[in-house]
């Protein structure tokens, strides 16, 4: 649910990064940081686990231009990969103005992109939202490793509604960028819509 402050006259948008735990999602939002401009962004807020897993979300606001004279600011999240947080994950969907998935290509990492995609729907129902009717890309990362899926199969696998897909490499930064574009344009065409 897109928030607009009159005052400030900006829009705030939020985009959640889902997907299984280590599919690189706060990779993709640390890249994103890494490399944007210290006035196009805020603070990175990022908790962490000893095994340097995302056990909360992770926080960007990211400037991108303007809607009608408001200044749009997106705010970047991530939910926690692992199962045992499901509750943490349906709190940071509330709200949600578009989504990212994404899926570990990785050949073993099968059953977590599927069982995870099965926990983004749902969780988006218990929010009163349906993936079919919001801003939604889908992300093939970690395509530098040996034992991937080929591109075509993964997506024929995960695939929901002929949303983009990208390939990426988020450590390198490869399709990192293209997948926040796809989003946020999905995102600010269903704005000027409204």
């Amino acid at each position: 649910m897109t928030f607009i402050n009159y005052a400030s006259r900006e829009i705030n948008c939020k985009i959640v990064y889902y997907g299984p735990g280590l599919c690189g999602k706060t990779t993709n939002l640390q890249y994103i940081y890494d490399s944007t401009a210290p006035q196009a962004k805020g603070k990175l807020i990022s908790l962490a686990t000893e095994t340097d897993r995302t056990l909360f979300f992770d926080f960007m606001p990211l400037e991108l231009g303007t809607v009608r004279g408001f200044k749009t600011r997106f705010h970047l999240y991530t939910v926690p990969g692992q199962v045992y947080y499901d509750a943490s994950r349906k709190l940071i969907l509330k709200g949600v103005d578009g989504v990212v998935f994404v899926a570990d290509s990785q050949e073993e990492r099968m059953d977590a992109n599927i069982e995870s995609l099965y926990n983004l729907e749902e969780n988006l129902q218990t929010q009163g939202y349906d993936l079919a009717q919001i801003p939604y890309v889908l992300q093939l990362n970690k395509r530098d490793l040996p034992n991937v899926v080929p591109a075509d199969d993964l997506t024929g696998e995960l695939q929901k509604k002929h949303e983009p897909v990208f390939e990426a490499v988020a450590t390198n930064g490869t399709g990192v960028f293209d997948t926040l574009k796809a989003v946020a344009k999905q995102v600010l065409t269903e704005l000027r819509k409204g």
